[in-house]
């Protein structure tokens, strides 16, 4: 028996239990060897509902992810072109380093079923199961100083929010720098790493990770209470195909808006999206925790903070808190 026979028992069974002795007789194996098979398709990222008295019941079955499907649909002219899948890796990033050493071009982007070593901002590390997400790192290489790396990372923020927003029709909004939330629960993550040479920019490794289709049993329980998924927040699955190259288009139709025009645009539509500007939060600094009111950007893509006592401070690195009463 392999598993493609017993998914496609429960495909033809749709909605349905299948018995454990159905499965069985039909498929000439033993009710272990149904067991052992539905825990790899759980693993591949299939979703069972076990019955004692009644079997199985397939509740979800993840989308494809390969290179010629997402070719298909990508409209733009050098972002994901070319394109690497790989079916498991430890870290997009680390496959994409490894090509930008090697002087491959701008808009490279290598993409992963599933991230063994997945990392966020600040050593964090992210979750990324196997068939329920967007696990890709993208290269870039923009003639720009140094010091306008962290405008990038909003303008990442901005592509990603902007294109989901449209996809998903989800209320999706933005927290100072990059992070995407939904009613409170950040929904993706973005991490941008740099070489420079000569005080330039030499290139940037764009990594992003968009929880999709994740269940809330994907999630550890301590992770419940602040993070979540576009299906867990709307009801619906989503093709991952479609999500990544609408990304895509997004974000190179920005970069060159970016290049072409500078950051002021760019902060506009950032600002606009904003789910933290005007309410009183706590920033967690180097030199320590402030509150106050964010009230914008600076040219530079720093956050602006009107403080209690009403001086105004610009901060560049900063971990927001949750909005604050009072």
């Amino acid at each position: 028996m392999s598993q493609n026979e017993l998914l496609g028992l429960f495909i033809k069974n749709e909605g349905q239990y299948v018995s454990g002795a159905l499965a069985s007789e039909v498929l000439g194996v033993s009710r272990t060897a149904i067991w052992k098979s539905i825990r790899k398709l759980e693993s591949a990222g299939y979703e069972f509902e076990a019955s004692t008295k009644l079997g199985y019941r397939l509740l979800f079955q993840p989308d494809k992810l390969d290179e010629k499907t997402i070719q298909s649909l990508l409209k733009t002219e050098s972002f994901g072109l070319p394109l690497h899948y790989r079916d498991e890796i430890d870290s997009t990033q680390n496959a994409v380093r490894e090509l930008a050493e090697e002087g491959v071009a701008e808009g490279v982007v290598v993409i992963a079923d599933m991230q063994q070593a997945g990392r966020g901002r600040m050593g964090r590390s992210w979750l990324a199961p196997r068939g329920k997400g967007i696990w890709m790192s993208l290269l870039l290489r923009p003639l720009v100083p140094i010091h306008c790396a962290p405008q990038l990372t909003l303008l990442a923020a901005v592509a990603l929010c902007r294109s989901l927003r449209r996809e998903t029709g989800l209320d999706i909004g933005i927290k100072w720098p990059n992070d995407l939330l939904i009613n409170g629960k950040k929904i993706s993550g973005i991490l941008l790493e740099s070489a420079a040479e000569d005080e330039r920019l030499k290139y940037i490794i764009a990594g992003i990770g968009i929880s999709v289709n994740m269940s809330q049993s994907d999630y550890p329980e301590e992770l419940l209470e602040k993070a979540t998924s576009l299906r867990i927040a709307s009801g619906n699955s989503f093709n991952r195909a479609q999500l990544l190259t609408a990304f895509l288009l997004e974000w190179e139709t920005l970069y060159k808006l970016y290049l072409e025009t500078g950051f002021q645009s760019i902060a506009a539509l950032w600002e606009s999206l904003s789910v933290s500007l005007g309410k009183k939060m706590e920033l967690t600094t180097p030199q320590g925790k402030l509150i106050g009111v964010p009230i914008g950007l600076d040219g530079s893509g720093a956050i602006i903070v009107k403080r209690d006592d009403g001086e105004v401070v610009t901060l560049f690195s900063a971990e927001m808190g949750e909005p604050r009463q009072g």
